[in-house]
């Protein structure tokens, strides 16, 4: 596959090995107490032991302090570090300097003016994760099985690495991808049956849905 999965919200080891089995790039580990997802890192660690090497491990966080981040990374050995809260820039530097890890910084989009965001990110995050921001009332920043309008995307510079997420599914996955030209994608809520339980069959759903959508965006006339 050409584009990069990231299933995030992992918590068996049955949904660990499907994923990496099904051909994802990226698998997360959610340290949220909020979150139906949330995961402690012990065993976050364990799980990705038994794929280590296949996918990228990537530990989603949301403005953790430093002691956490010490017993996640200390616990899961992760790949990358996701942000997923209001981390300011600086504190993005900080915590590639302390851990030597790259950060992806996930930013809340809903109108055009929320990639203005990015801008001081530039340069410091390694990657962007894209979302939808949270309904009224959500006290997760993700994982809400909501999307945004993927034409505002149209305006983002080609040089900007990120990630697709919010409310993607086996469904929607084809138009995303021919409207936006995404490489990669992340997707946690669209492969459950329940908040936090994934469904090995939504996810083979999804992956045939990637391929099938890798296979026409050539004729389609999709960015590129």
């Amino acid at each position: 596959m050409k584009t990069e999965v990231k299933i995030c919200g992992l918590k068996t080891a049955e949904a660990v090995e499907r994923a990496v089995a099904l051909g994802a790039s990226h698998i997360g580990f959610i340290f949220f107490p909020k979150s139906p997802r949330n995961i402690e890192p012990d065993d976050a660690g364990r799980l990705a032991e038994r794929v280590r090497g296949r996918a990228k491990v990537v530990a989603v966080t949301v403005d953790a302090d430093s002691d956490d981040l010490d017993e996640i990374v200390s616990a899961l050995s992760p790949d990358i570090l996701q942000l997923h809260g209001s981390e300011s820039p600086e504190r993005v530097l900080s915590i590639k300097a302390l851990y030597g890890l790259p950060v992806m910084k996930a930013l809340s989009i809903r109108e055009a003016g929320d990639l203005d965001r990015i801008d001081p990110y530039v340069g410091i995050a390694d990657r962007f994760l894209l979302d939808a921001k949270p309904p009224a009332g959500s006290e997760l920043p993700g994982g809400n099985g909501v999307s945004f309008d993927w034409r505002l995307l149209d305006a983002l510079d080609g040089g900007v690495d990120y990630m697709l997420s919010g409310g993607l599914n086996a469904d929607n996955i084809g138009q995303a991808l021919a409207l936006t030209g995404a490489r990669a994608v992340d997707i946690s809520s669209g492969v459950e049956s329940a908040p936090g339980v994934k469904d090995v069959k939504l996810m083979d759903a999804f992956f045939e849905a990637v391929r099938r959508a890798e296979v026409e965006r050539p004729r389609s006339g999709s960015k590129t």
